[in-house]
């Protein structure tokens, strides 16, 4: 079982180089935001397989922070493309 989770662990590592290339090389605004919610899925991930691995708990936590920043940051953006200002 701990040979599954290290293979998925460096998948996702490996996944998140991908994202990192969109995020530099994106056409567009909405492409890079994109990516960069990919990337806090990833990073969610590996906080879990971690957190699995060395039997700390507490990195669940810094992935539920990682991933309710990333949804703020998403919904500002999107606020901001769709030509509002924010305190709408």
């Amino acid at each position: 079982m701990d040979q599954f989770l290290y293979i998925m662990l460096y998948l996702q590592i490996g996944l998140c180089f991908f994202c990192l290339y969109r995020i530099i090389r994106g056409p567009t605004i909405p492409d890079r935001m994109v990516a960069i919610d990919i990337f806090g899925i990833l990073v969610v991930g590996i906080c879990v397989i971690l957190a699995v691995l060395t039997d700390r708990m507490f990195i669940i936590d810094i992935g539920i922070a990682w991933i309710i920043l990333s949804f703020i940051g998403t919904l500002t953006l999107a606020k901001y493309l769709g030509g509002k200002r924010l305190n709408d």
